[in-house]
């Protein structure tokens, strides 16, 4: 009886480490920043850029692909870096960041519940990619269950939370090493379809800069959001002695290498073997090795992918309907609706979504970080300090939330073409400049009124980012 409440015990003390409706308290981030830039390591091996460098390559030609890739590392780079930093310095996520930074605790749920939208969905496409690997050498076994089980295996992955992520992404990510190795090193010993140098490949009537390289710039906009925000989910355990160095290096590693080093390779592979899907390449270079290298690297980002929209989830329901019933339900939830989404083909729409993915986030980001350096570091307005918690704060905060609003909404409109071609490539950074700028001009408007309604007396003064 005694062991049992022990472990009762265990198990709930790992699930009250996840703080996923408060900010971590300082004695509790105890992450050196080595350990979290590889739980982030987990989206950045997914599958998923082999797939970007080698379409936006072969579509667009390779130059155009390099150069995108590198605008990509920068532009995510930095907001990730920023927003890794608040993150660190507050203990919170950009879920409970976004209610003190511009948008109050209901406007704050809009953004938390999009946002796990965004990561169910992801699940469910990178589910499908390692789904059609795996039915590719073994098509007796239907579709429909490799769905299910891979769908479903992994929640048990999520149930203790960042710790047990931390060991996963530790553990698997040597063996990744060696399979990307194998697959380079096996991708020499197969004839090369095109003749030239790689980055020298160039579709017929395709030339550098121009309409291809707005493009290739478009698509990453798609991504390029998500990966600078999901930083924050695991920046705020960060060491406070490891801030400066850990929120460049969790800001910015990662980025290196979804859009260089994968993104890269997915170039390379993707003109010498005249193939843009990775699920086919990979496993013609490596045979049975490339499902298993495919099964391991999409239950890499997935269980990242669920454990973000865990959280999210947890935000949402708690802020809008007081529903708390824990991470772990929601980490069920959101397993279950990306097994129906794949059951259902609605990523055959991922296109279009993405596009919306893509100008919400990256204004989103532009929100928080706008809010934080310019009006509350700059301009001094509205409190110094991050809170969370509905007694402090007004429901909705115009600044956070019109900004958003206005911002996604003709970003929307430039990504479906209404306002040229040029804004249409450019819709997401068009939407982010445009976040920024509303967001200034809403809070001087405003003089900081929304931000909080009570000054809390229990934030640590190393809390404060101003």
């Amino acid at each position: 009886m005694g062991s049992v409440q022990v472990a009762d015990h265990k198990v709930s003390e790992e699930m009250k480490d996840d703080y996923s409706l408060d900010r971590v308290p300082r004695d509790q981030r105890k992450m050196g920043w080595f350990s979290i830039t590889n739980i982030t390591f987990g989206i950045a091996t997914a599958i998923f850029y082999f797939q970007m460098g080698s379409v936006m390559a072969l579509q667009f030609g390779a130059i155009n692909a390099i150069i995108s890739s590198i605008y990509a590392i920068i532009v995510a780079g930095i907001l990730g870096t920023f927003i890794a930093y608040l993150s660190a310095k507050s203990g919170m996520n950009v879920n409970l960041l976004s209610r003190g930074g511009g948008f109050g605790y209901i406007g704050a749920s809009l953004t938390s519940f999009i946002y796990a939208t965004n990561f169910i969905m992801y699940c469910a496409f990178e589910g499908l990619i390692l789904v059609s690997a795996i039915h590719t050498f073994f098509p007796a076994l239907p579709e429909w269950a490799l769905i299910i089980f891979f769908g479903s295996i992994v929640i048990p992955l999520n149930w203790f939370g960042i710790k047990q992520l931390d060991k996963l992404q530790k553990w698997s990510l040597p063996i990744f090493g060696i399979f990307l190795v194998a697959a380079i090193i096996m991708s020499f010993y197969k004839p090369s379809i095109y003749e030239g140098a790689f980055w020298t490949y160039m579709p017929e009537g395709v030339q550098m800069g121009g309409q291809a390289l707005l493009l290739c710039i478009g698509m990453h906009h798609g991504i390029m959001g998500l990966t600078a925000l999901l930083s924050s989910d695991y920046a705020r355990f960060l060491k406070p002695k490891d801030i400066k160095l850990g929120s460049f290096a969790i800001g910015f590693i990662p980025q290196i290498f979804c859009f260089g080093v994968m993104g890269g390779l997915g170039i390379w592979f993707g003109v010498r073997l005249g193939e843009p899907n990775p699920g086919v390449y990979i496993v013609l270079l490596l045979g049975i090795g490339g499902a298993l290298f495919t099964m391991l690297t999409q239950l890499r980002i997935n269980v990242t992918n669920i454990y973000s929209s865990s959280l999210s989830l947890s935000n949402f329901f708690e802020n809008i309907f007081k529903f708390t019933p824990g991470r772990r339900f929601w980490v069920v939830v959101s397993g279950l609706v990306a097994i129906g989404l794949m059951l259902g083909g609605i990523v055959d729409h991922l296109d279009t979504a993405m596009t919306f993915q893509g100008v919400f986030l990256l204004a989103w980001a532009a929100i928080l970080v706008t809010d934080a350096m310019i009006v509350k570091k700059l301009l001094k307005i509205g409190p110094r300090y991050y809170e969370a918690r509905h007694e402090f704060l007004y429901k909705w905060n115009p600044v956070g939330v019109v900004s958003l609003v206005i911002s996604s909404g003709l970003g929307t409109i430039a990504a479906l073409g209404y306002m040229g071609s040029f804004l249409q490539s450019t819709a997401a950074f068009f939407a982010a400049i445009l976040a920024a700028i509303l967001t200034v001009i809403l809070a001087i408007s405003t003089k900081g009124k929304y931000y909080s309604k009570g000054t809390p007396t229990d934030i640590p003064k190393e809390d404060y980012i101003a």
